[in-house]
């Protein structure tokens, strides 16, 4: 069972309804698996009020309050659950899907197979995951290391467990993701994920929104220049769709 929270849409200013489902990275040495995620929530508040949208985060297999452990096919599949439970509970106009680090990247994976989702944004998040199938004994060690995995006898499939670092490829999400927006912001001084999956991302795109925050290191989800163009970004997409409604509307009138 996944913890999630999600802040449903009062506005009454809005011409269509919006829904985002916001995604957070792989915990570290730093912020352990019991505490990931646990500052979305404040984030979900904020898109509900300032922008008027439904926001929904969950927190991943093997984080917080959710069961289960990690693997990278089970946290798309967390993704994929997630949005058709907010699509489902909320019914939106449209629905985007945004994450930061490896949820970016997981997110990216399960909306390019949902036709449903209107776009997406990647948020210092990694193109592959080759670096992690180089030393998948050192990644299974640190998933341990910091509640990730807590079953001992997981994964009970090893051999699955590592080829999924190896399958599962946000820069191939990102090619079928073509013809649906998409942003991908970059810290300039992110010492975890390299310019080159960003710009990776977005010429497997072709039409990618790339941004990067002059300074910025990994964590932009703390990072107020991040914040603000990622929710400028969704604004902006959200007036797109209603432009695109009403001429629809006024074409068939």
């Amino acid at each position: 069972m996944l913890d999630g929270q999600l802040n449903r849409s009062t506005s009454v200013e809005r011409k269509l309804h919006h829904a985002v489902l916001l995604l957070h990275g792989f915990p570290s040495g730093d912020v352990h698996a019991d505490m990931i995620g646990s500052d979305m929530p404040e984030l979900c508040r904020r898109v509900s009020r300032e922008l008027g949208w439904s926001a929904m985060t969950i927190r991943f297999r093997g984080c917080g309050r959710s069961t289960g452990d990690f693997s990278l096919a089970r946290w798309v599949d967390d993704s994929s659950a997630a949005i058709r439970f907010l699509r489902a509970e909320t019914r939106p106009d449209s629905l985007w899907v945004c994450g930061f680090g490896t949820g970016g990247a997981v997110g990216l994976v399960a909306a390019a197979e949902i036709s449903d989702v209107s776009g997406a944004a990647a948020i210092a998040s990694p193109a592959d995951f080759d670096d992690w199938a180089e030393d998948p004994d050192q990644l299974l060690h640190h998933a341990r290391e910091v509640g990730a995995i807590a079953d001992s006898s997981f994964p009970s499939n090893r051999e699955r467990w590592d080829q999924e670092l190896r399958e599962v490829r946000a820069v191939r999400a990102a090619e079928k993701f073509g013809d649906r927006p998409l942003l991908v912001l970059q810290g300039s001084d992110d010492e975890a994920v390299p310019h080159f999956d960003a710009r990776a991302l977005a010429d497997a795109h072709g039409r990618a929104d790339l941004r990067f925050v002059q300074g910025g290191g990994h964590q932009l989800r703390h990072d107020p220049r991040a914040i603000a163009i990622l929710l400028g970004w969704l604004d902006r997409q959200a007036h797109d769709v209603e432009d695109l409604s009403r001429h629809r509307t006024n074409g068939s009138s």
